[in-house]
Parts: structure tokens; sequence; C-alpha cells
């Protein structure tokens, strides 16, 4: 088998082993939030509660703060852990978030970085008012 190119380990949209590209290719753009996120995490792998810096996440979360707005699956780079939770760019709300382990449901799936151009495409953000 030949090696790959310098293009084609540069751009993972194209690579095999991008777990994304099946999913952004059966999108329609149609499906609700549910459903993206279902299929998302249908081929991601759980990666425990607590992240890395530098490294891209999604979960399930549910806030606690009453009177504020969340998203129900964000998709974050992280930029800071704490003992009780951690800080990351949303990509759904282009500005950092703080997030409670406490208030994460189940684990977190991580995204490669060679991934993100594609889960970016996918349309899962879930805004929801406690």
């Amino acid at each position: 088998m030949p090696r790959k190119t310098l293009k084609q380990r540069r751009n993972p949209s194209d690579d095999s082993d991008n777990r994304i590209r099946g999913i952004v290719n059966k999108i329609n753009g149609l499906e609700n939030p549910d459903d993206v996120m279902e299929e998302l995490i249908g081929v991601l792998s759980e990666s425990g509660k607590i992240p890395t810096v530098g490294r891209f996440y999604t979960f399930f979360y549910s806030a606690k703060t009453s009177g504020i707005e969340y998203d129900e699956y964000p998709l974050v780079a992280v930029t800071e852990v704490y003992s009780w939770g951690f800080r990351g760019q949303s990509f759904h709300w282009r500005q950092p978030r703080t997030y409670d382990y406490n208030q994460i449901v189940g684990q977190l799936y991580e995204i490669y970085s060679d991934e993100i151009s594609d889960v970016v495409e996918l349309n899962f953000t879930k805004i929801r008012s406690k």
C-alpha cells in the first residue's frame, strides 16, 4: 500500500481514519441536534471526565444555575482544568464557557484535532434554559 502524500496527511477530511467525515457526508442539515449528537457519539469513544488542556471534547451537559441559557451538547476546546471543572472555548457560543464536572452527564468524548474542521460543520447545538 502506498504511503499517504503530504497533502493527504494535512487534510484529515479526506483521511479514512477521520471518524467524523462519514457523518458529515450522511447529514443533510435538516436533522435535529439530538439525532446529530447520537450519530456523533456513535463514532467517538468515551474518554473519562477529566479533560486535557488543548484537546477538543463534546459531552452531555445539564447546568445547575437557574436563569441561564446553556448548551446541552457543548463542543469545547479546553483551556484550563480545575479540581471542580474546566474552562474552554465553546464552538457553539463562540466564547469561553465554564463547565462543572458534577453537571456533565456521563463521560467526555474526545474529538481529535484533525477532525475538528469536520465536526464544526455538524449542527448539534442545543441551547436550553434552566
